[in-house]
């Protein structure tokens, strides 16, 4: 039976894009491979996020190369959408795929092995204009894959076009998959025996706000969830500040299914940069906003992404940004370097902040993101949680890892493999190795 291997780098919804490509083709007949042997197919869902991001994709793009060497070799994401150009110069691709036509690789594959068509040049490039997409595409099966907290993606591209970022360009405008849908898709997902989910977008906030003839949002597909219980777990990726709104995080506190999780993106606590970055808050409504949830929502987890050494940040700028993470009731911090990405307004502009002075800022509020993580998790000590069971045991410590609602990793003693994917009580000892926590199990639900 043939054989594929496929790459995934950037985000959960290359992620589950990745998946469904995957499943398409076993289901189709081709075999995952299996540690080091050769495929016969090799697939790179490629990430442009920031530079560093294009040059890990070229460089996965050509050790599968050298490491499949009659492979076929097809390129795709959002690298292959902006600069199919700086791919085409790497030797050995046989197709670059925009993301337009993503989903349609396994057809494509089938095709060109039924016809048997020989090409005297490589590669091809299929490459439509993102803008065209008007309509949100999803795989023609549930994807499963072999999470035990499996993705599903609900909405693509984004209308926010804020003044650092390439996504815009590399996914197009904001597309949703049709409020029944989603709800089908849960349904199979549970019936399949998972427990969670993670519903996943570009612009998550912003689902359902293009739906025709039927408008919907966020919030009403949160609700019709929630009525119709149709999973034991529901974990938000990241969503935007404004689109969090009070009925949400009401609903969020007041329903058991709901997992108490927020991961928003802040990039800069000054308000000057915000405005030159083009997004649509303040200092002070971040701040209101992450009371409201920890006031709502005691036990909630809050995470919060941070875009270090956009141009013209001052020391006072950064500062600001550093005090008013230091005064919030943060989880953890996801915290990136500015990236100039060509083709955006910033990428223009001409007040740069050197890359010692980016990497030290870095540094500092890392260090207040693993302090603010350590005292979430000093809080949970003593405390009865609910946590999923996920993966088999560590080989090296013979313990059990499982995820509470609030997105904390717990390690525990359990009988076996036979807990996987349940979800039990556990009483938690203390801190553990590897930034997780050590639990007693209480009781298996």
């Amino acid at each position: 039976m043939p054989i594929f291997t496929i790459k995934t780098l950037g985000c959960k919804v290359n992620q589950y894009e990745s998946e469904a490509i995957a499943c398409s083709l076993q289901k189709l007949g081709w075999i995952m491979a299996n540690g080091e042997e050769n495929a016969d197919l090799c697939i790179v869902n490629s990430c442009t996020v920031t530079q560093k991001a294009s040059m890990q994709s070229r460089q996965v793009i050509r050790q599968l190369i050298r490491s499949n060497p009659d492979a076929c070799i097809y390129v795709t994401g959002c690298y292959a959408q902006m600069e199919p150009d700086a791919i085409k110069k790497i030797q050995g691709i046989h197709y670059i795929i925009g993301n337009a036509d993503k989903l349609k690789i396994p057809a494509l594959i089938t095709s060109r092995k039924e016809s048997e068509e020989k090409v005297s040049s490589y590669p091809i490039n299929i490459h439509q204009n993102i803008f065209d997409e008007y309509h949100f595409k999803q795989p023609s099966l549930t994807v499963f894959g072999n999470r035990t907290r499996p993705l599903l993606k609900i909405q693509d591209g984004c209308n926010n076009f804020c003044t650092y970022c390439i996504v815009p360009y590399a996914r197009g405008r904001s597309r949703s998959m049709p409020l029944e849908n989603v709800l089908e898709n849960i349904k199979q997902l549970k019936q399949a025996g998972h427990r969670e989910v993670v519903l996943s977008g570009i612009d998550l906030g912003c689902y359902g706000l293009d739906l025709h003839p039927h408008p919907s949002r966020l919030l009403d597909l949160l609700y019709r969830i929630n009525e119709s219980k149709a999973i034991d777990r529901v974990r938000l990726s990241s969503i935007e500040p404004r689109k969090i709104t009070e009925p949400l995080i009401k609903l969020v506190a007041e329903s058991d299914i709901f997992c108490h999780h927020f991961h928003i993106p802040l990039q800069s606590g000054d308000d000057h940069i915000l405005k030159r970055m083009h997004r649509p808050y303040t200092n002070s409504f971040f701040r209101e906003l992450i009371l409201k949830i920890h006031q709502t929502i005691p036990d909630a987890a809050i995470g919060v992404d941070i875009l270090i050494g956009f141009p013209g940040e001052t020391e006072e700028s950064f500062e600001k940004t550093y005090s008013l993470i230091k005064d919030l009731p943060i989880a953890y911090l996801h915290v990136f370097p500015f990236s100039s990405r060509k083709g955006t307004p910033a990428g223009k502009y001409p007040d740069k902040v050197p890359a010692k002075v980016i990497k030290m800022r870095c540094d500092k509020i890392r260090k207040l993101g693993d302090i603010k993580t350590e005292n979430f998790y000093k809080k949970l000590k003593g405390q009865k949680v609910k946590i999923l069971i996920e993966g088999k045991k560590n080989p090296s410590s013979g313990l059990l890892k499982g995820m509470t609602s609030s997105y904390v990793p717990v390690l525990f003693r359990g009988s076996g493999d036979v807990l996987i994917n349940t979800l039990v009580s556990v009483r938690i000892k203390g801190l553990h190795e590897n930034n997780s926590l050590f639990g007693v199990i209480c009781e298996r639900n």
